[in-house]
């Protein structure tokens, strides 16, 4: 009888050791500290436990080994050879093949948020020699667990595979922009310039007036390429510069002399860089016979990498009147659409 007894104890403490291990090992220590410091009760009972780390593993796989030990041996000598392996064979198939393969259950969690508290006590009795131990193995076992990802198409199907997570806390738009910025390096110049067929440039001697600036508002860019009476590129004209200039005169006295060039042959990654390092936002491209062929802006680039349309809106983020006015214009729709439904709601 208390054989027997001994047995059913030792059948549940090998099961139940295995089921707190799979448990406590379901979230990383990271995500389970994080989801502690937002208040997750379930996280914070949890964490009291695997807080040790490394040494509460030792612990319940010492556990495991002496229970899993001591039960086979009553099962061998209490129960005829016959029944010993096939209750050998149960409790290892139970405990060690199916059990690891199914979904932690809210029983299980309950039960190891019940005992993580006991679990804790006898850590910090025993942590001394736990962490000795753990030590030791970490050192002598070379185990390395590769991450699955090869190249960054293996990254961009695991940030897919992301959005099907019941437990995502990433976005669509973050997912996008991470996506878009692994791949648009492979993306060459010319693949994403404007042509120089639908290029607008103007002038160095064009005239500065309402004729110009309406031209150049109704062609939809910002920045233009100057041409000299060679029809050479000696400078670029900033929208915005037209907008706010108050004297006449002709377009070289606002233009900006500056004038930088990429190969359409070049990735976008080069073009980024070219950007950052002079912090031009428009660069002229030639091909390998130093021919114009079209430009590309920094806009450009960056649509790239956030997968979406820029609006430029003439950098009025600079102008503190600009940006107020924008603002008063979203309230006035706001206040609108409001009024509007009180309007129908009285109606009604």
């Amino acid at each position: 009888m208390i054989k027997l007894l001994a047995i059913i104890l030792l059948t549940l403490l090998t099961i139940g050791s295995v089921s707190l291990q799979k448990t406590y090992s379901k979230y990383s220590r990271k995500e389970l500290k994080r989801r502690a410091n937002k208040g997750d009760e379930l996280a914070e009972a949890l964490w009291r436990a695997v807080s040790f780390g490394l040494s509460l593993d030792v612990l319940l796989w010492g556990l495991i080994g002496f229970s899993a030990a001591v039960l086979f041996v009553l099962l061998s000598t209490t129960l005829p050879g016959w029944m010993a392996i096939l209750g050998c064979a149960s409790i290892l198939w139970l405990a060690f093949a199916w059990l690891p393969n199914v979904r932690v259950s809210q029983l299980s969690e309950r039960i190891a948020r019940a005992v993580a508290p006991w679990l804790a006590k006898v850590m910090q009795k025993l942590y001394p020699l736990l962490n000795r131990i753990a030590k030791l193995v970490s050192k002598h076992s070379k185990i390395h667990f590769h991450s699955g990802l090869y190249e960054k198409e293996d990254l961009i199907e695991l940030l897919e595979s992301q959005r099907k997570q019941p437990d995502n806390r990433m976005s669509d738009s973050e997912i996008n922009i991470i996506k878009h910025a692994l791949s648009f390096s492979d993306e060459l110049i010319r693949d994403v310039m404007t042509p120089k067929r639908v290029i607008k440039s103007v002038k160095a001697s064009d005239s500065l007036g309402p004729i110009l600036m309406a031209e150049l508002h109704d062609s939809g860019f910002s920045r233009f390429p100057v041409v000299g009476d060679d029809e050479h590129i000696v400078g670029t004209l900033y929208l915005r510069d037209l907008v706010q200039a108050k004297a006449s005169g002709e377009v070289k006295k606002l233009m900006s002399n500056k004038v930088y060039y990429v190969n359409e042959d070049k990735q976008l990654g080069h073009a980024l860089q070219a950007f950052l390092k002079t912090k031009h936002h428009l660069f002229i491209v030639v091909n390998g016979f130093e021919e114009v062929v079209g430009l590309i802006t920094i806009e450009d680039v960056l649509e790239r990498i956030v997968g979406k349309q820029i609006v430029d809106e003439f950098d009025k983020y600079e102008d503190l009147r600009a940006v107020a006015a924008l603002e008063a214009k979203k309230d006035a729709k706001k206040h609108q659409h409001v009024k509007s439904a009180h309007a129908e709601s009285s109606d009604k």
